[in-house]
């Protein structure tokens, strides 16, 4: 018989496990980062191709963040100068 198990138990479990830890908050901040961007951008009201011509950068670009692709410092930056913002990063 397999015993039930909640999510939060199991995902417990494996952050356990140093090596899965490090995947799981290498994903967590790539996924912050989209939803921050995301949500900048609407709170804008721009499309991603105005906030990508505002930062120098493809539209392309945008959608991937927006996606959960990894992009630099550098490219952040610019979409944070383009939305009137300082990005910010800190150790937790």
């Amino acid at each position: 018989m397999v015993k039930n198990i909640s999510f939060d138990d199991y995902l417990s479990q494996q952050l356990k496990n140093h090596e899965f830890m490090a995947g799981f908050n290498a994903e967590s901040a790539k996924l912050e980062i989209a939803v921050v961007v995301l949500k900048e951008r609407e709170r804008a009201g721009l499309t991603q191709r105005e906030l990508a011509e505002r930062a120098g950068v493809l539209q392309s670009t945008i959608a991937r963040i927006e996606h959960g692709h990894n992009t630099s410092f550098d490219t952040m930056s610019k979409i944070a100068f383009a939305l009137g913002k300082k990005l910010k990063v800190e150790f937790t």
